[in-house]
């Protein structure tokens, strides 16, 4: 026990110290990243934390192969509705337990559709080709052969490369694509799907242009737009399922207030191509991909989407408001932003500077690290290999729901200039502003949310003296800081 305790308590004390660190010291830029709230965090350690719900349709009715799951079914049933309501759409998938696994249950669902079509006989095939953003010019990686769509795209036989052709992107902005180019592409290959969606993400997607090209074929393609970088700004960035967009894949923890899962989102409408996809969908989803699909970060999800969709407005234009001004006070700093000036070099949360002149991506990001700013280094579309970065990747996502307004970022950009164009040691500074920043937005506020976190943590504890001791030094504490 002697030795339990020892280690126990040295991950303890670095665990808190890192705690400390993250939530406290730093202002955290990272585009894929978020702070739940207090209450969602308290729900994912909840006890559904540890139980199994599988479930299934069969013969028409949705069958729980465990017991004890009333409370979680009912969980998921009010997170589909919210989401629904969030989307606009019609059903949700809510068992992937990351954005990559959604795109690769989507796109396992229709290699399972169109083998629907096989006669006997006929071999198994996979989807014949795929259009989608080239990774090197911010396509993500689960739309890539060599993540979610691995094995699932047939060859070429002349190459041995998957059949994959890329959106092109226009040549006076990288970031956009060539529309002109790309209905010439859409006509020559005829995709059976394309995905929309970036990881380095400052414009809106060609999906109105491409449905309003491809709707009244009679092999249509399967329109999907993977939004886990804007999922959490939905509606105001971008609205795919109003401009013809099938399904929506997406994380549920960068824009969007959630914990760490994702989801799939669809809109397949009476009369479309593929009636039977949903079921496909749903059927790779479980028994396909997932056993226990992570029961307490669902709850912490559905708590989340209450939030959103209370929120929703102000934080999504919050945010694009403070990116637009981070970009405006890096550019002002004498830091080159990506993207067109005349747009606000962004529509999205995302701010993309280019720092080759000043050093390499990944020191710059290490530096940035050793003074209290959280960045991600970035290979922008002309560099030809991520190993020799020459941008930088910023979201404003967490630092806005930690209540900074658009004027605040100048004092952060300053800070940031510093670090990459004079290698100025800024650590205290920035520790010191940070502190300006402590309190969650978009949220219950935190005295109201303190009784509520007390109880919840109590519950956490079958031994009552015990956890009765740790939950009223929590609300002291709690109702201390809060004034």
């Amino acid at each position: 026990m002697t030795r339990l305790k020892e280690k126990l308590t040295f991950w303890s004390e670095k665990i808190e110290k890192n705690n400390r660190w993250r939530q406290q010291e730093c202002f955290n830029l990272i585009p894929s990243e978020n702070t739940p709230s207090l209450l969602v965090k308290l729900a994912e350690i909840a006890d559904p934390s540890g139980r199994y719900a599988e479930h299934r349709t069969m013969k028409g009715q949705e069958v729980y192969f465990y017991q004890g799951t009333d409370f979680i079914r009912e969980v998921e049933l009010e997170a589909r509705k919210e989401l629904k309501a969030y989307f606009g759409c019609q059903d949700v998938e809510l068992r992937p337990i990351s954005g990559q696994m959604a795109n690769e249950v989507v796109f396992k669902g229709l290699v399972k559709f169109v083998n629907r079509k096989r006669q006997k006989g006929e071999p198994f095939r996979r989807l014949r080709l795929v259009m989608n953003n080239d990774l090197n010019k911010g396509g993500h990686l689960s739309s890539q052969p060599m993540g979610a769509l691995f094995n699932l795209v047939e060859e070429d036989p002349t190459t041995g490369k998957e059949n994959v052709v890329n959106i092109p992107v226009r040549e006076d902005n990288p970031y956009k694509a060539d529309l002109d180019r790309l209905a010439s592409l859409l006509q020559d290959y005829r995709p059976e799907l394309v995905v929309f969606g970036k990881s380095m993400f400052i414009y809106p997607e060609p999906v109105r242009f491409v449905y309003e090209l491809v709707k009244d074929w009679p092999d249509r393609p399967l329109l999907m737009y993977d939004m886990a970088h804007v999922l959490g700004l939905y509606g105001a960035f971008q609205a795919p399922f109003e401009e013809g967009a099938d399904i929506v894949t997406g994380s549920t923890h960068k824009t969007f207030f959630g914990s760490q899962r994702g989801l799939i989102a669809g809109n397949i409408a009476q009369g479309s191509p593929w009636p039977q996809l949903w079921t496909d969908i749903q059927s790779r989803s479980f028994p396909g991909s997932t056993s226990n699909h992570h029961l307490g970060t669902l709850l912490g999800l559905l708590l989340s989407t209450y939030e959103m969709n209370e929120f929703k407005e102000p934080y999504q234009a919050q945010v694009r408001k403070n990116a637009k001004a981070l970009a405006r006070y890096l550019r002002e700093a004498g830091i080159p932003v990506e993207g067109d000036e005349a747009d606000g070099f962004t529509e999205t949360h995302q701010v993309l500077i280019r720092v080759k002149q000043f050093g390499p991506g990944q020191e710059l990001a290490r530096r940035l690290e050793d003074n209290n700013i959280i960045t991600n280094y970035q290979a922008l579309p002309d560099d030809t290999t991520f190993l020799e970065s020459s941008g930088l990747r910023l979201g404003v996502q967490e630092m806005t729901r930690f209540g900074m307004k658009e004027k605040d970022f100048e004092i952060l950009a300053g800070l940031i200039a510093e670090v990459v164009r004079k290698n100025k040691t800024v650590k205290d500074e920035v520790k010191r502003y940070r502190q300006n920043f402590l309190e969650m937005q978009y949220c219950l506020p935190e005295k109201e949310a303190v009784e509520l976190a007390a109880n919840l943590f109590l519950s956490l504890f079958p031994a009552r003296g015990v956890g009765q001791k740790l939950v009223e030094n929590l609300a002291s504490k709690v109702k201390e800081q809060a004034g």
